[in-house]
């Protein structure tokens, strides 16, 4: 059960960001990832979600503020 939780406050932090990302808005997407990654570290120091997993989604969502912050210049 508490895992539950943990996975939607993660799932749900991700779609934030990528909601910021879809607006165009690096600052607040820079944010967002911020939020996302200080989750992700949080929840993978548990046994819910595990840190090569954790590490993983981070550097895809990473990749995706990379692509966006390029864009703008």
């Amino acid at each position: 059960m508490i895992n539950r939780v943990r996975k939607s406050t993660v799932k749900t932090q991700i779609k934030r960001f990528e909601t910021a990302l879809s607006k165009g808005d690096v600052q607040a997407a820079g944010e967002q990832f911020r939020l996302v990654a200080q989750r992700l570290d949080k929840v993978s120091s548990t046994s819910t979600m595990h840190k090569r997993t954790a590490a993983r989604k981070k550097s895809r969502l990473a990749k995706k503020l990379n692509t966006l912050r390029a864009k703008a210049g």
